[in-house]
């Protein structure tokens, strides 16, 4: 398979990984698209700010630490321990089972406010620096650097998919995501492929 290929699919399934998850942000474009307003700038900010940060991630890390092969292994290994955790987390609400709120109503919002809202559930989350620059800079950093691109434009590519699908399929999903059999589900193949890459990620750690 191409290297190119393979690079696109590893951001791939790392985004799907990390966005695909119960938060303040996944609520608010769910319930922006469950009330029609203003789903098209909401999901552009959120898919921007998600290419912005991944691509200072995986650029900032590696230029950081392309000089220095102990610090980047020590990267390596906290990334394949923050996969490990995350796997672990998706797996406990695998378990428990969490319902996503969908409740939506009320005067609409002007675009201001919403466009401030988008902004503050998503840069005043601390998950989204852990997810973003930390956990895709650290696995990004570990691509030659001709693969990174490709790296970055899986990651963003889960990102469009998810971000689209949920605001503007928001009607169609909602029932779905309303039932914690359904975040059960999903949050178990969030762990399994979590694990999967923390495995793959440490393999990597230790041939370099």
């Amino acid at each position: 398979m191409d290297t190119q290929l393979i690079a696109w699919l590893a951001g791939l399934s790392l985004g799907a990984s990390l966005v695909v998850a119960v938060g303040a942000q996944n609520t608010f474009v769910l319930q922006q698209g469950l009330r029609r307003e203003h789903v098209g700038a909401v999901v552009a900010v959120c898919l921007g700010l998600d290419a912005i940060l991944m691509t200072l991630g995986v650029n900032g890390v590696a230029a950081a630490l392309g000089s220095h092969p102990a610090l980047l292994a020590a990267m390596g290994w906290a990334g394949v321990a923050f996969l490990l955790w995350y796997a672990w987390q998706a797996a406990r609400r695998a378990v428990s089972g969490q319902a996503l709120s969908t409740r939506a109503g009320g005067r609409a919002k002007p675009l201001g406010g919403v466009l401030l809202q988008t902004l503050a559930c998503t840069l005043l989350n601390p998950h989204v620096y852990l997810d973003t620059l930390l956990l895709v800079g650290a696995v990004g950093a570990q691509q030659a650097p001709v693969l990174r691109p490709a790296f970055i434009a899986g990651c963003v590519s889960a990102s469009a998919v998810w971000f689209v699908g949920l605001g503007f399929g928001a009607r169609l999903l909602a029932p779905v995501f309303a039932r914690p059999a359904a975040w059960r589900w999903l949050d178990g193949g969030v762990a399994l492929t979590m694990g999967l890459l923390g495995l793959r990620l440490a393999a990597g750690v230790l041939r370099a």
